[in-house]
């Protein structure tokens, strides 16, 4: 085995990437492409956790697996992050790429077909797994762009996986509406399937140059994590961001299945829709990023999450004196103000985290970026799981006290940190 380089050891980048950076960074059809790719492939993550119901009766799961059905994707990303990430540090970028891809496509297409809960529940962890591609994307854009609009092409990037992210469970009520949740998998199959047919003739190469082996990379995730002082608060804030955003997703939806909103899945589906506005801070952080306002940025953003909350508060909870049941629509265009600032706040978190992180060590940026993301996706389990049993307890207003008290504390961390 070679012996690890220590976490702040450094290496000349790879002849193509350099000659890229000195012609000014990545064309906009690339940072395009990308920005397509990584929102496409993140909806397979996020699209079963509206369908848990229709697809647990037809495969005849047990109630008490159902909840596998949302939660084996997002823990097959996590071990893909931690297993699969690294090897951006070791292999030729592109072909990881397309290979994890095409890994995904075909697990896709097993879920599509199966007829036992066992093996699908297998397809979407394994879906999940190669998922983790899309963390390989994201860094590689990075290290294509000049340093001076790093942030931007970083913002731009974003843009994308937030818009799929976001669009995933309204595309997903949408298509189980039209033809049931295999004809959702089956567009996912094909969908990832053309990117990965895409990246393979477009990409550019990246063979990074670091002697490490694969074991050497993954015991070497700790030591970096202890070393890296930017990359623990960035990723605790963008968890504690991601809890927030979670926590209100999974239970504004139960909201408006009451009264008196009544809404439907095709109703709820629109909703989520029009939180995509949030999507459009992601370029916009990145280019303020690269003019050296981070921390105002930063602040500003988990200020807006707090405000966003309290609107929720007086559109669901009648905060304030406000009456929902004689103002049923203003109380969802509200809510809906609320959703857009609060997407908007955690993406632009979320993105000014990511440049930050892919202005550390060249040589461990898939390393750097697994970390990052796999804290924050622990958050967003956080604040899924929390959502639950704050609607149990307290309704709405005790979901919307939650979030509050994650985004203060998101808040108090931001400003505590040294620039």
């Amino acid at each position: 085995m070679n012996a690890p380089l220590p976490p702040n050891a450094a290496y000349p980048a790879a002849p193509a990437i350099t000659a890229r950076a000195a012609n000014g960074g990545i064309p906009a059809t690339l940072q395009i492409l990308f920005a397509a790719a990584v929102g496409i492939t993140v909806i397979n993550l996020f699209a079963t956790q509206t369908l848990i119901a229709p697809i647990a009766a037809a495969l005849g799961l047990d109630s008490r697996l159902s909840g596998m059905v949302a939660m084996l994707p997002q823990l097959g990303y996590a071990a893909g992050l931690i297993l699969l990430v690294p090897l951006a540090d070791l292999l030729e970028n592109r072909q990881l790429i397309v290979r994890l891809l095409a890994c995904c496509a075909l697990a896709l297409a097993a879920a599509t077909i199966s007829t036992s809960g066992w093996i699908f529940l297998l397809a979407i962890f394994l879906a999940g797994s190669a998922s983790s591609a899309i963390q390989i994307m994201v860094p590689l854009a990075a290290l294509l762009a000049c340093e001076a609009h790093r942030g931007k092409v970083v913002g731009n990037v974003m843009s994308g996986l937030m818009l799929g992210i976001l669009l995933s469970r309204p595309l997903a009520s949408l298509l189980v509406d039209l033809g049931g949740w295999r004809l959702l998998y089956l567009v996912l199959t094909a969908s990832v399937a053309l990117v990965a047919a895409t990246l393979s003739r477009t990409l550019p190469t990246r063979q990074p140059v670091a002697g490490l082996s694969y074991l050497a990379l993954i015991s070497s995730l700790w030591n970096l994590l202890l070393s890296q002082p930017v990359l623990r608060r960035r990723a605790l804030t963008a968890a504690l961001a991601m809890a927030t955003f979670s926590l209100f997703w999974t239970a504004v939806a139960l909201l408006l299945t009451q009264s008196p909103f009544n809404l439907n899945q095709r109703h709820i589906a629109l909703f989520a829709l029009a939180g995509v506005a949030g999507a459009v801070a992601a370029p916009l952080a990145g280019r303020i990023g690269d003019r050296g306002w981070t921390r105002p940025a930063s602040l500003a953003a988990h200020l807006l999450m707090i405000a966003a909350l309290l609107l929720a508060g007086v559109a669901g909870a009648g905060w304030g004196g406000f009456t929902i049941a004689d103002h049923p629509l203003l109380a969802i265009g509200l809510l809906v103000l609320a959703a857009i600032a609060l997407d908007a706040g955690v993406t632009t978190d979320q993105t000014l985290g990511r440049r930050a992180i892919n202005l550390l060590q060249p040589e461990a940026r898939g390393r750097l970026n697994g970390l990052f993301v796999g804290i924050f996706f622990v958050g967003g389990a956080l604040g899924a799981a929390s959502a639950a049993l704050a609607w149990a307890n307290g309704g709405w207003t005790a979901v919307c006290l939650l979030g509050i008290a994650y985004a203060v504390t998101t808040l108090v961390i931001g400003a505590l940190q040294k620039h």
